[in-house]
């Protein structure tokens, strides 16, 4: 990224550069990413490619102003927070799925982010309902934070992320390179057993502590205590009031499930 992207993207997060690529600039800046910047899986229903390329992200969550899923978000959140100086890596992760199941190789990619103030930390803008702040990654306690109690353990050589005592996902603890969560964005993209394929989402933290959600035409707000109201929209023109007013994603047209495999 070149300094006019930076600024750019951190324009769109609302945000100052930070004077330091510390741990209280970093709390700041994913925050304010799990804010202003969807988790979404409109392109696979719109037909548009998921590439995962610097260009193309910065492109998509810059540039058009969209969210995206995992490999999108957590890849532009890389890339930005690269530019600030901070050291940062790709980490793969599988998700846990039902009966403890985990998902294929690259399910999910995860940052680890060190810090000029000796931070070692687990940044995630790109798994929907998560921690609202990075995780310490040496830490095996509870980790408190607005979106739940969070623990990071021991996994046979990995580590398992978990949520109020449920594992999210598992990650390895190897570098990687964003090349390689490839075959991962195509098999989500693509396949009929990826939830994705099969569902529409797109969901971002509110100002105070809570999440929109809207699942096709199902409107969820919960509040910071996590009390859901629950909304069916009708026409389409009130679908795409809530894409452009709630979560600043500008269409032509209702994004509808596909329904069938493409790419």
């Amino acid at each position: 990224m070149n300094p006019s992207q930076t600024d750019a993207y951190l324009q769109r997060l609302g945000a100052e550069r930070p004077a330091r690529p510390t741990t209280e600039a970093l709390r700041g800046l994913h925050l304010r990413h799990l804010r202003t910047v969807p988790f979404e899986n409109l392109s696979i229903h719109l037909g548009e490619p998921v590439v995962l390329t610097e260009e193309a992200l910065l492109d998509k969550v810059v540039g058009a102003r969209r969210g995206g899923f995992c490999y999108e978000l957590n890849g532009a959140f890389a890339l930005l927070l690269t530019s600030l100086g901070y050291d940062v890596q790709h980490l793969a992760g599988r998700v846990h799925g039902e009966e403890g199941r985990l998902g294929i190789p690259y399910d999910h990619l995860a940052l680890r982010v060190r810090t000029v103030d000796g931070g070692d930390l687990i940044a995630d803008v790109g798994f929907g309902a998560h921690s609202h702040r990075p995780l310490l990654f040496g830490e095996r306690g509870d980790q408190a934070d607005p979106g739940g109690t969070f623990r990071v353990v021991e996994a046979g050589g990995d580590l398992d992320v978990l949520r109020d005592g449920r594992p999210q996902y598992r990650l390895e603890t190897r570098p990687r390179t964003l090349p390689d969560f490839r075959a991962g964005a195509w098999w989500h993209s693509t396949s009929p057993e990826s939830h994705f394929t099969r569902s529409l989402v797109c969901s971002r933290i509110t100002e105070d502590g809570g999440r929109i959600t809207l699942s096709g035409r199902t409107l969820t707000t919960t509040d910071a205590d996590g009390h859901k109201t629950v909304r069916e929209l009708g026409a389409d023109e009130e679908v795409l009031a809530v894409y452009r007013d709630g979560f600043g994603i500008g269409l032509r047209q209702v994004p509808t499930v596909r329904g069938r495999q493409f790419g």
